[in-house]
């Protein structure tokens, strides 16, 4: 094959997204016949097909070939991927020096040139890494300005998707969602390169997941999957995408195949060398492991994660909650909530943290916690965190007594979960609305709601809410007693006080004194002598 074939073919291959074929074609040809715009090709090819040490050697190559033919603003382009390309796996040393080049080769260039939007990228990058949103927020509509003035997608498009990240932070929800759906269309469209397209797919899709935009979040990883799917040579993106589609299944009960996604996400994480990627996906694993009773496997899932940089809270605070550890679990969303500042990343600890709360019984702060979630749940206006806040609010109104304000907002968190295909979290709110029903007296509704939720929870092997079930229904404890009830009953039955009862099992004397009065009349009895008589008899102690 002739050198000009060897280079056509490299150049179609590359535009065909055969980023394999790319790289075999043009590296066939002889080096001085390659342009800066070939060795480019080259370079992103390497890149797209998982070989970093090759496009960054190609790049080099490419801006000294540029440099050398007088091209300062090409030279400057190929500095700006160098940087990219560096600094997004954890190289910032080199990649800042690149950044830095690429800025000191514009300083006697015209102001108005498209390069120096794409230079805006790294300096908005630099912001967001420091923590400084609001500098980062001011430019990333610069970006997108340079864009469109010179009809450039790639910056139209990045310049959206920061935009819309950094909305999301200030707790500007719907006009982020409107930003980042139009960043979207460039990307849909085919009028990004690839480079951008999957990193402009990636923060919006995580973006989305953070506010818990489940319907977004299941069709941007859907498109993703499909541009994943129609590049065989694609390395970089995958394993992120394996991420999505993991939540996407967890979300939808499929535990096993979200498991197994996690499992290839982080080998792939872990081969390319991005410790807080391959933390993510393990803390992933360890929330779908904890609902399904392995709690030695989250534990360590847990521990791995934090040892690649990433915090997997709230995760193990839950963890250590069910396992009995609930002054740990207690100390960890105390320092959460008091961590956690912006909007985005306070919806994320709330719901867990109400779920701690109210089972140590710090009704106060679950109430607060609750009511702060529903102001930032109404902001956003995402169905599944409108959902998480109705099952927060309602189950602090269950545990203060309060059975008939739980209900409707219990009922309108599993509507809400049942439209968005959640089948886990619909069945922990019919956990709590049986519990409910029965504590008001309604036994057969309260029945058929727990006998739902077991099936749910059987289906999907979440073994410690069967458990927690198992204490509820029928048969499993005499009299229809609760679970609660059986450790209050267990209590008198030693000789404990009320006062006593209250504090060993962190709850009001009002609250005791309820439980109590409701176990008397299930049991028939009048007198705790009688009580306790009840419970050796049925060997509940």
């Amino acid at each position: 094959m002739g050198v000009v074939d060897e280079l056509v073919q490299g150049r179609e291959a590359f535009d065909q997204r055969a980023w394999g074929v790319a790289v075999e074609r043009l590296s066939a040809v002889d080096r001085r016949r390659l342009n800066q715009d070939d060795l480019l090709r080259l370079g992103l090819a390497a890149y797209l097909s998982g070989d970093q040490d090759s496009c960054v050697r190609e790049l080099q190559e490419a801006y000294r070939v540029a440099l050398a033919a007088g091209e300062t603003l090409e030279a400057v382009r190929v500095a700006f991927w160098l940087g990219l390309v560096l600094l997004t796996s954890g190289e910032h040393a080199v990649g800042g020096g690149w950044v830095a080049r690429a800025h000191r080769l514009l300083q006697d260039e015209p102001e108005d040139v498209v390069e120096r939007g794409y230079l805006l990228i790294h300096e908005m990058h630099r912001h967001i890494g420091q923590g400084d949103f609001p500098a980062a927020l001011e430019i990333a509509p610069q970006i997108a300005h340079y864009g469109r003035e010179f009809g450039d997608a790639n910056l139209v498009a990045m310049g959206l998707s920061g935009q819309g990240r950094l909305l999301m932070y200030a707790g500007q929800v719907p006009e982020a969602l409107a930003l980042l759906d139009e960043a979207m269309i460039g990307v849909t469209t085919s009028d990004v390169t690839p480079v951008v397209a999957g990193f402009v797919y990636c923060a919006v899709i995580e973006g989305c997941q953070e506010i818990s935009d489940y319907a977004r979040v299941v069709q941007w990883t859907r498109a993703l999957t499909q541009w994943c799917q129609s590049q065989p040579d694609l390395v970089p993106f995958t394993a992120q995408c394996s991420v999505h589609r993991a939540q996407v299944m967890r979300a939808q009960g499929d535990y096993a195949d979200a498991l197994n996604e996690l499992d290839q996400a982080y080998q792939r994480y872990a081969r390319s060398g991005q410790p807080p990627a391959a933390g993510l996906a393990l803390a992933e694993r360890g929330d779908i492991l904890q609902m399904t009773g392995r709690f030695a496997e989250a534990e360590s899932a847990y521990t791995q994660a934090s040892s690649y940089g990433h915090d997997p809270q709230p995760g193990p605070a839950l963890l250590w909650l069910a396992v009995g550890r609930s002054g740990a679990a207690l100390a960890a969303v105390r320092r959460l909530l008091l961590e956690k500042t912006n909007p985005v990343d306070r919806s994320r600890v709330l719901p867990a943290a109400v779920d701690v709360l109210v089972a140590t019984g710090e009704l106060d702060a679950a109430r607060s916690a609750a009511a702060e979630l529903t102001a930032i749940a109404e902001g956003f206006g995402c169905a599944a965190l409108r959902a998480k806040a109705a099952y927060a609010t309602g189950s602090v109104q269950h545990a203060d007594g309060d059975g008939a304000g739980a209900l409707p907002e219990l009922r309108r968190a599993w509507q809400l979960w049942t439209t968005l295909d959640a089948p886990y979290e619909a069945a922990r709110a019919r956990v709590i609305i049986g519990m409910v029903l029965r504590e008001m007296g309604d036994e057969d509704s309260a029945i058929a709601e727990l006998t739902a939720a077991r099936r749910t929870f059987t289906t999907l092997g979440a073994e410690p809410s069967l458990r927690e079930l198992k204490r509820l229904l029928p048969g499993e404890l005499p009299a229809g007693l609760t679970a609660r009830e059986v450790e209050v009953l267990r209590l008198v039955a030693i000789g404990k006080s009320n006062p006593a009862i209250a504090t060993e099992l962190v709850l009001s004397e009002k609250t005791v004194a309820r439980h109590l009065s409701n176990i008397f009349g299930k049991i028939d009895v009048s007198s705790r002598t009688a009580a306790a008589a009840y419970a050796f008899e049925h060997r509940l102690i």
